[in-house]
């Protein structure tokens, strides 16, 4: 099975940021809680974790969205392009929710998968930051 690259890595740190106290998703004010970096399992107001909880949320979360790529994509991918869908996935849980990039991404329909990676920038209307994230995506999945 394929691993994160380091500039995936990067890529899911650098847009999620480290928050040691729980915080209410932007979208909603509420559900789900999240803390650490992206991490909403569990997570409920008020809680506080330390530095090391926080990385032990990120590898968990990450290998479950590698596992959740791997599943999905039936086509040999670059490291780059495996690392940029995997942190699609820690975004946004696409691929386990049989999105339509994974149809697209099994064809090798390249731009078509970047197409629907690029729709997903809501909610209710596209965020400056999911817009930035989605294009990081798209430019380390393009690069060789």
């Amino acid at each position: 099975m394929q691993h994160i690259n380091d500039a995936g890595l990067s890529l899911i740190e650098s847009f999620e940021g480290e928050r040691l106290r729980a915080y209410p998703d932007p979208g909603t004010g509420s559900d789900p809680w999240t803390i650490g970096f992206g991490h909403t399992a569990q997570v409920h107001p008020g809680e506080i974790i330390t530095h090391a909880q926080a990385i032990a949320f990120l590898k968990s979360d990450v290998a479950n969205a590698e596992n959740a790529v791997s599943n999905a994509c039936k086509v040999t991918l670059t490291p780059n392009q495996f690392s940029a869908l995997v942190s699609f996935e820690y975004n946004t849980g696409a691929f386990q929710n049989g999105a339509p990039i994974v149809k697209c991404i099994n064809a090798k329909d390249w731009h078509g998968a970047m197409t629907h990676l690029n729709l997903y920038v809501f909610p209710p209307a596209a965020t400056p930051g999911l817009t930035r994230r989605r294009a990081a995506e798209t430019k380390l999945f393009n690069t060789p």
